[in-house]
């Protein structure tokens, strides 16, 4: 609102009208409206009404005062107009299960500076609005079921069954995963990139007491490090140039009373090192651009595929943190030390592979599956699961051959070694090698006993000792 003054051919008492009429135009609407309130340049609150004091459940408006807009109304967004200078005319703020209409209006002085900002909750009844506020309904709907899906992929996806195999190297990690699931404490996942970190971190925390509560994760390679300590703590309104007007929260505040998985936490800068430990010692954290300070209850789960130790030596990586991490330790193999568990994977793979890209069932053929188990796997599981895809896409075979997987690993793929069978002949020549030489053992050396112990004469016993080359023996 800004008084202006009249024009040179005005009636001389047009400054003193305009004045008057514009206190009646405020005490008017005042009267009218179902809540005023004004605040200074700081949007502090320096007039609050007694209906819009009712209305938010304060017994004395001078309670109000001196206090962040904010602070008392939640949704108000007067701080925006002190800081732009530009009026709201016309929107729309929820009290509760309640819509309201209202306008928020920039007030300047003689001068034309800004002084203030007023805000007016014009009626309660918005029934002139009903095609806005249907799409506000949308809107909100839309809001709705995006949280929704939001919340649903915030949700663990695995569980250790999905953690597939049977090798010593598997039910061992899967051993020491159920024993963390019984604990709260940090998590420290080692493991090669693609060998199942992140899936065992599902699992985990499936398995956890902290199952209902969210599940976050967050790869730390993957952020840049000026936008590290925004994603972790989150960001107030107006911290720093193209913040969010409303902020953001971190994955800290994200992942409260549920699990917080930070990948690839070797990568990490030094910076964010140190206000980590912070939130691991002290279970608090305060937001970019703000000195409140928020408490979470968050159970780490970190992994990372590079030596900590090392990076700890080279100076790279904190010391304390190292050893905050270091507590429960689970060592993910890889896959080249389970491969074993290749079939099992392959059948698992594939099957989700055809579903998924809507194609008919492939098998390996067996002298391809022992070319794959030759593979050294640098990639692990994910490189597997990126090699049958292509395989399945490329070949129009329904049993996929070692040319099918040559056409993509090349020369790195070994050359299948022909298994060999012996014969019927030899092996029952070898056997009866063997309990020739067992039966003379036993009978140290005498061979009338050794051919009663075999159920044979003796002259058949020297005959067979002759053939195998025993007989001196």
């Amino acid at each position: 609102m800004t008084e202006t003054a009249p024009h040179a051919d005005a009636p001389a008492d047009a400054y003193g009208i305009r004045h008057v009429a514009m206190r009646l135009l405020f005490e008017s609407l005042d009267a009218m409206c179902e809540g005023a309130v004004v605040v200074d340049r700081d949007a502090r609150i320096v007039w609050l009404s007694d209906k819009y004091a009712g209305r938010l459940g304060i017994a004395d408006p001078q309670q109000a005062l001196g206090r962040p807009v904010e602070e008392v109304i939640p949704n108000s967004l007067l701080r925006e107009v002190v800081t732009s200078g530009k009026p709201i005319l016309l929107d729309l703020m929820n009290f509760g299960d309640e819509t309201f209409v209202v306008t928020r209006l920039p007030v300047r002085d003689d001068s034309g500076e800004l002084i203030a900002a007023v805000g007016f909750v014009l009626y309660d009844r918005p029934q002139y609005l009903r095609p806005l506020l249907a799409k506000v309904e949308r809107l909100r709907s839309d809001l709705h079921k995006a949280q929704q899906r939001l919340a649903e992929e915030r949700r663990a996806k695995y569980s250790l069954s999905n953690f597939l195999g049977s090798s010593s190297a598997v039910m061992e990690a899967k051993r020491q995963a159920r024993r963390a699931a019984q604990l709260d404490g940090i998590v420290l996942l080692l493991g090669e990139t693609g060998s199942g970190k992140e899936l065992l971190a599902h699992a985990i925390h499936v398995a956890s007491t902290r199952h209902e509560g969210p599940f976050v994760a967050i790869n730390v390679a993957a952020v840049p490090e000026t936008l590290m300590e925004a994603e972790f703590f989150g960001v107030v309104p107006g911290a720093y140039t193209g913040a969010d007007r409303k902020g953001r929260d971190g994955k800290f505040k994200l992942a409260d009373g549920g699990t917080l998985f930070l990948d690839e936490i070797g990568d990490m800068a030094p910076a964010v090192q140190a206000k980590l430990l912070r939130v691991l010692q002290d279970q608090e954290f305060e937001p970019l651009g703000s000195n409140r300070v928020i408490r979470t209850n968050v159970r780490i789960i970190a992994a990372t595929g590079r030596e900590l130790g090392k990076l700890v030596a080279d100076g790279r990586f904190r010391m304390d943190l190292y050893y905050r991490l270091n507590v429960l330790t689970i060592t993910v193999p890889p896959l080249r030390e389970r491969i074993e568990d290749l079939e099992v994977l392959c059948d698992h793979l594939l099957d989700r592979i055809t579903h998924r890209n809507g194609v008919r069932p492939r098998e390996i053929a067996p002298s391809a599956m022992n070319a794959l188990r030759a593979y050294a796997w640098p990639g692990n599981i994910r490189e597997l699961g990126n090699v049958l895809e292509r395989a399945v896409m490329m070949s129009d075979n329904d049993r996929l051959t070692v040319e099918d997987f040559g056409t993509i690993l090349g020369a790195s793929l070994p050359a299948p070694q022909p298994t060999h069978v012996p014969t019927f002949e030899s092996s029952m020549q070898e056997a009866e090698r063997k309990a020739l030489s067992g039966a003379l053992e036993a009978a140290g050396g005498r061979k009338t006993l050794a051919a009663q112990m075999l159920g044979i004469s003796r002259a058949t016993l020297y005959e067979k000792l002759s053939a195998h080359g025993l007989l001196h023996h």
